[in-house]
């Protein structure tokens, strides 16, 4: 039917018109935290998959090297950013409400009411869905995607475009490893064959554990600014 009347050229034609929108507005966004020296992430991943408790993991480690601001991204309430709050870090809400991701205007405007100063770190937690937010672009320099090993060591597989787009991909709940049909090798080769330049990092967020390296790798990218 759609090949016979066209409603999907029509559909093609609203969507690339929302992107393009979304593009260039997330082109000022980068050009601000660059002009700034804000190192900006976007993190991304399904719910549960223990974002906040990375995010507040984060924060810990480097609230005492570098001012951090938050933008928390959830289709209503804001649980997340009154945990996140507790660590210090500045933070705005945005609710989205039937909206299943965040957008670059979004995101310019929770900035403007956060006004973040130099050499900065803000952290974007989008909204928990691993489909969505990889089609847009917040303006950010990495795009993290984390995953539970409760999910599966198929996820890179079955949302090839969310890891596809990454920079980084945290692999969590690695503490849970023993009690879940989990392969962290089959993972990692899953990975691998979507996005050979990702860098990898295996994680407990709960534990606290092997988060040095990932650390290492913000101080480094702030460093760089």
């Amino acid at each position: 039917m759609c090949e016979t009347c066209g409603c999907n050229q029509k559909e093609m034609v609203v969507a690339e018109d929302v992107l393009g929108k979304n593009n260039r507005m997330a082109a000022e966004n980068k050009a601000l935290f660059n002009s700034k020296k804000i190192l900006a992430l976007n993190m991304m991943g399904s719910p549960g998959s223990g974002k906040t408790t990375f995010i507040i993991r984060t924060i810990e480690a480097l609230k005492s090297e570098t001012d951090i601001y938050v933008i928390e991204g959830d289709q209503f309430g804001s649980l997340d950013s009154d945990r996140i709050s507790k660590t210090g870090a500045h933070v705005e809400q945005i609710n989205t409400g039937n909206g299943c991701h965040l957008d670059a205007m979004g995101v310019s405007n929770a900035v403007k009411k956060l006004n973040p100063s130099k050499n900065a770190l803000l952290i974007i937690e989008n909204v928990g869905n691993l489909v969505c937010p990889a089609l847009f672009n917040l303006g950010e320099h990495q795009r993290v995607v984390v995953f539970s090993v409760t999910e599966g060591d198929d996820k890179p597989i079955k949302y090839a475009p969310m890891f596809h787009e990454a920079t980084h991909c945290i692999i969590n709940k690695t503490d849970l490893m023993d009690f879940v049909p989990f392969d962290l090798n089959a993972a990692i080769r899953n990975l691998e064959k979507i996005n050979h330049k990702l860098q990898v990092f295996s994680v407990s967020a709960l534990k606290g554990t092997n988060m040095a390296a990932w650390i290492d790798s913000l101080k480094k990218a702030l460093g760089k600014l």
